[in-house]
């Protein structure tokens, strides 16, 4: 979980503090009630590009670049903001490698240990969420597991890092050979994925991942060529390794059972290893006048859809992909805030796609 798009401005002490309250609150969700442990990878310390379908917009009568990440380019719209800069690439890394460093000094001092469960629901939206009867349960078991000793079920881990490996010229600076066990391995983050957009069987990008020892993921959408699909894996994962590739899918809700049941069947037939999960939010994406909107009730329409399929297919439902903030947005319609289109102005900050506010996302 974590930002569409991270901003430069996002690293610092405050907002790291409040996006781990939200996701150590998210984990303890899913661990307790699930019994499950729960592996939790954030999209944080180094998600700062991001692709766009046209490389130029107009404004104001002049052509300039599209924005693609605080990495690459400014959001504002000059042409002299917009030209890519590549002293970004440095101030990325600089980025990314101080929030790191944070989240380890939070994780290392017992941070994610549950028995600091008051003060992950210290933050802005934590008295309209812990006035809900669910809430309000669901607090009073953990409080009762936690009087009887049962904590150490739910004794949280480590917190792991990831992006999109959009640029190359960035993540092969960052690529090492592994002089213990053999291997190349990507030390940009601990999970990368590959785009819906880039994952094409003779793209550089599926190329560069083919050649990591890590765990890798790719994008699915509704549209997709089935043998390109099975190609792609078998040269990302050749000897079949299982827990090598994550497939993330993002469907849509008013996609996914037409497109996921098939997908699971043929590469099941196919005796290919895959962790299957979903991403329910970019393929429930649609514009409201120039603005980009999500709906609570699609995404969850989507996570609900995936598992059901799963279980239809004997499948593993592997996990979740989710865009969120731990910020008071409106960039997403419904939830437990009851937003509308009409409150999207109230606070749309997202430079690229719609998030969660932390409330939603709990």
């Amino acid at each position: 979980v974590g930002n569409c798009a991270e901003n430069f401005s996002d690293c610092n002490g405050p907002k790291i503090h409040n996006f781990l309250r939200i996701f150590l609150q998210m984990a303890m969700v899913l661990e307790f009630k699930s019994k499950k442990r729960v592996i939790k990878i954030g999209r944080i310390a180094g998600q700062y590009a991001k692709p766009h379908s046209s490389d130029f917009e107009i404004v104001e009568g002049e052509k300039i670049p599209s924005y693609r990440g605080d990495i690459v380019n400014d959001f504002n719209k000059t042409l002299e903001q917009r030209t890519p800069n590549p002293n970004r690439l440095l101030e990325g890394y600089f980025r990314s490698a101080s929030t790191l460093n944070l989240i380890r000094a939070f994780i290392q001092g017992g941070y994610n240990d549950i028995s600091n469960i008051k003060d992950w629901e210290s933050h802005f939206f934590s008295k309209e969420i812990s006035g809900l009867d669910y809430y309000k349960k669901f607090a009073k078991d953990v409080t009762m597991s936690l009087d009887k000793g049962a904590n150490k079920n739910f004794k949280s881990d480590q917190i792991y890092i990831s992006h999109e490996a959009l640029l190359l010229d960035y993540e092969e600076i960052f690529t090492r050979f592994d002089t213990t066990r053999g291997g190349y391995y990507d030390t940009s983050a601990h999970f990368l994925w590959i785009g819906d957009r880039t994952r094409q069987i003779d793209s550089a990008h599926i190329e560069f991942i083919s050649g990591l020892g890590s765990p890798v993921g790719l994008k699915v959408g509704p549209i997709f060529e089935m043998d390109e699909i099975i190609a792609v894996l078998k040269k990302v994962n050749p000897e079949n390794k299982d827990g090598k590739v994550v497939l993330i899918c993002r469907m849509g809700c008013k996609e996914i059972l037409n497109k996921l049941p098939v997908l699971i069947k043929k590469i099941k037939s196919e005796n290919i290893n895959t962790t299957f999960i979903c991403d329910p939010m970019h393929g429930n994406t649609y514009c409201h006048g120039d603005i980009k909107v999500r709906d609570f009730e699609d995404i969850v329409k989507e996570i609900t859809l995936f598992f059901e399929i799963c279980k239809n297919e004997n499948t593993i439902p592997g996990g979740l992909h989710l865009e969120i903030t731990e910020e008071n947005v409106t960039e997403c319609t419904g939830g437990i805030n009851k937003l509308k289109l009409s409150d999207l102005n109230k606070n749309y900050v997202s430079k690229v796609d719609p998030r969660l506010n932390a409330a939603q996302a709990l």
